[in-house]
């Protein structure tokens, strides 16, 4: 009774139901030899798993086209699709049929493994995460050659069989769990009446659509981290999630009771009576709080004491717009643009695709600010081995050649995704975002290129916006010569998480050392007041992107330290928007100088939220 098992918080809410294991058992392939005449049929049985998978994928897309809701998911399923639609996977499996005469399918997971062997080198945690994304692929690749047509694949992975058959008693499950939180369901904890909570070693963007037709309580995946594209739906769709459990479905056995205490990243497994009566009690205090915060949609973000603060969202594809409008957001602080560039082989985004991918997203947003940060990964994250011409120089680390240093070793491509931000700037107000500076020669260099851009751009006679331009502060260097890089440029954002990673030296991917990131850490705080206390000074706009600014525990103190633009998840907005309301930014500077002279600002912290949420 009661066992807890850890995993990493990811979204928000409590969730009490039982268990659903799903997909326990590792994808098995035959290996066996073919004979040359064997060789065509092979490859042709290859071809026409990819395309299946890719129609299935597209059609999934085509049904939740109308809701606005999943534009997240929508833009996972794009890039999954692209991956699959990308030759490089196929010709490698490919290759494996002809030179070696492997069955299709053991060519295709002798490729996978080489593909994952790459992706466990690099130090990237986004990207070393896409090796996940690639084996759910490779899976769905694998089932779509052992069905004869795309019904078949429809019907292919448990999920869908549990939809199938369970489907409306599902969604009755969940709209009685409140109604039963309240009575105490504690006597029979194998009733049919219990909401659904999926466990699984990993799930498929895809698989989370049936999320949207059959109301699951939440889920816990064995896989997955901070930047995962499981976590990102997660968070998109407001359900209770903890993932990176690493062995959670082999531990937790198939009805099991389950409570998912989401923020705290843990799992409680048979909870006794007690626990599960205390648990529906905050669940039932959550829901309350959930139907306030909804209240505020659209009440001004402003302070007792009447400033104004900006509430800013961050995004990961032009689709993710709708989202942020519909959650009230004023703008988007932090538009990845990584997206474009991901999986390429060799092959970047030329100008066009990047200006109708930006336009896409400026027009969405109706007339709102957008942010767009230019390309943040390095070289080594987009091309494949072949086109790295042989230079070692091409690390996978952190600390190498990557974002604003990658794009000013590269001019010609960062003047071609300049030019396509420019270009989109004519529809609507657009904000180029650099990453990952350390130096002031880089502003002065991307200055540099974004003129000769304009240029450019005059000499063909294709129109352009005004842009402005701004240092992303995400590295000590940048946050301590913070008054040199404002001479340069029009405002400033702070991305809290690199910020505090590099001042820290702390991978929090790394579950040996991750206890030790905390962005709420002396250093990192004092950093970060510095940064907002010389633009103040100077009259430069301010903002906080990383996740801090989405966390409400921390947003008084970012008030009282007098931030006034905050840039989040959407699905974040309405909880700090609520601790907006409530505060008096003035009456908290002089707090929150005491917790920046504090050996233990987590401490007092924490104190000041519990005060303030007894108070409300």
């Amino acid at each position: 009774m009661n066992e807890h098992i850890n995993g990493i918080a990811v979204s928000r809410g409590i969730a009490i139901g039982r268990a659903l294991l799903l997909g326990q058992e590792p994808l098995q392939v035959k290996h066996y030899l073919i004979s040359e005449k064997h060789v065509a049929r092979e490859v042709k049985r290859l071809q026409a798993g990819f395309e299946l998978a890719v129609q299935e994928l597209r059609r999934v897309q085509r049904s939740i086209m109308d809701d606005a809701s999943s534009a997240e998911l929508h833009a996972l399923l794009d890039v999954h699709a692209m991956l699959l639609e990308d030759p490089e996977l196929q010709m490698g499996a490919a290759a494996f049929i002809e030179k070696r005469r492997y069955n299709a399918e053991w060519a295709l997971m002798q490729q996978l493994a080489h593909f994952s062997r790459e992706f466990d080198a690099m130090e990237d945690s986004y990207l070393r995460e896409r090796k996940v994304d690639l084996e759910q692929l490779v899976k769905r690749v694998v089932h779509c050659m052992r069905a004869p047509d795309i019904a078949a694949v429809q019907s292919s992975s448990s999920l869908a069989e549990f939809v199938a058959v369970f489907g409306a008693h599902g969604q009755a499950a969940h709209a009685g769990a409140a109604s039963e939180a309240a009575d105490g369901p504690l006597a029979d904890c194998k009733s049919q009446d219990w909401p659904f909570i999926i466990v699984a070693h990993d799930l498929a963007p895809a698989d989370m659509l049936h999320f949207k037709s059959v109301a699951f309580a939440g889920f816990v995946a064995d896989t997955g981290g901070v930047t995962s594209h499981t976590t990102i739906v997660a968070r998109s769709l407001d359900i209770p999630a903890v993932v990176g459990t690493k062995n959670a479905s082999q531990r937790i056995a198939q009805d099991a009771i389950l409570i998912i205490h989401a923020e705290a990243g843990v799992v409680i497994v048979n909870p006794d009576a007690q626990t599960l009566a205390h648990y529906f009690e905050l669940q039932k205090n959550d829901l309350q709080v959930r139907e306030r915060q909804q209240q505020l949609l659209h009440t001004p973000a402003v302070t007792q004491d009447g400033q104004a603060v900006e509430l800013l969202a961050n995004i990961e594809f032009p689709a993710d717009c709708e989202v942020a409008i519909a959650a009230g957001a004023v703008g988007v602080g932090l538009f990845r643009s990584e997206f474009l560039f991901m999986g390429r082989e060799g092959v970047l985004p030329d100008e066009h695709e990047q200006y109708l991918a930006y336009k896409e997203a400026v027009l969405a947003m109706k007339g709102l600010p957008v942010t767009i940060r230019t390309v943040d990964i390095g070289a080594d994250k987009l091309l494949h081995s072949a086109s790295h011409q042989g230079r070692s120089e091409w690390d996978q680390s952190p600390l190498g050649l990557r974002a604003i240093r990658w794009s000013l070793s590269s001019p010609e491509m960062f003047r071609t995704q300049l030019r396509a931000l420019l270009r989109a700037a004519v529809h609507g107000p657009l904000n180029i975002l650099l990453p990952m500076l350390s130096h002031f020669s880089q502003v002065q260099e991307a200055r540099a290129q974004l003129e000769l851009s304009r240029q450019e751009l005059r000499a063909v006679q294709v129109p352009f916006g005004e842009v402005r331009l701004g240092a992303m502060v995400e590295v000590p260097a940048a946050a301590l010569m913070v008054e040199q890089f404002l001479d340069d440029v029009d405002f400033v954002s702070i991305g809290s998480n690199d910020l505090t990673q590099y001042t820290l030296a702390v991978d929090r991917t790394n579950e040996a050392v991750a206890h030790l990131f905390d962005a709420t850490h002396p250093a990192v705080l004092q950093l970060i007041a510095h940064v907002i206390a010389q633009c103040h000074k100077r009259g430069k706009h301010v903002s906080v992107c990383g996740e801090i600014a989405g966390d409400p525990m921390v947003t008084d103190l970012l008030l009282g330290l007098g931030l006034t633009s905050f840039s989040m998840h959407p699905v974040q907005l309405l909880q700090v928007k609520e601790r907006i309301v409530h505060a008096n930014a003035s009456q908290l500077a002089d707090w929150a100088r005491q917790v920046l002279a504090s050996n233990t600002p987590h401490t007092l912290i924490a104190q000041h939220a519990h005060v303030e949420q007894v108070a409300a």
